[in-house]
């Protein structure tokens, strides 16, 4: 089994996107995954308002915990996040036409009516395993993690 499919794994034995996504790489890049579960656990479901896909957000966490700057003068580090962010974002919106929760299940999770319909449908459990897939895969190529 390919860390991809690890952490969709992980989103169906019951964490959120942003915390299968984050948590499956984060050892290679020196953080524990107990922690990575913490940071990202807020992320899921657009941040709980449909907005950003927290399959993103979790993809976006990696690549600042890799190339991030730790002193404010580091432009360079500052450059190659924003890049791979912006890398980031085109690839999964040339697959999925959208980086919004809200767009990519078709109904806004933030709003009690939505969320029943997406429970009903199993949208968490139909859409947001590809969703975790094509994160884990785009940010498996765009940092050199392990697959």
């Amino acid at each position: 089994m390919g860390k991809s499919d690890y952490a969709v794994q992980c989103l169906t034995s019951g964490f959120n996107c942003s915390q299968a996504v984050f948590s499956t790489y984060c050892s290679e890049l020196g953080l524990k995954p107990e922690m990575a579960l913490r940071i990202a656990g807020g992320f899921g479901g657009g941040m709980g308002l449909g907005e950003t896909c927290g399959a993103v957000a979790g993809a976006f966490m990696l690549i600042g915990l890799k190339h991030g700057n730790v002193y404010r003068e580091d432009n360079e580090n500052k450059k190659k996040t924003s890049s791979l962010v912006q890398e980031f974002t085109n690839r999964f919106r040339a697959i999925n036409n959208s980086v919004k929760c809200k767009e990519l299940l078709a109904y806004d999770i933030s709003i009690p009516e939505d969320m029943k319909i997406v429970r009903e449908k199993q949208l968490f459990s139909t859409i947001c395993p590809k969703l975790v897939k094509d994160s884990s895969e785009i940010i498996e190529e765009l940092l050199g993690l392990s697959k």
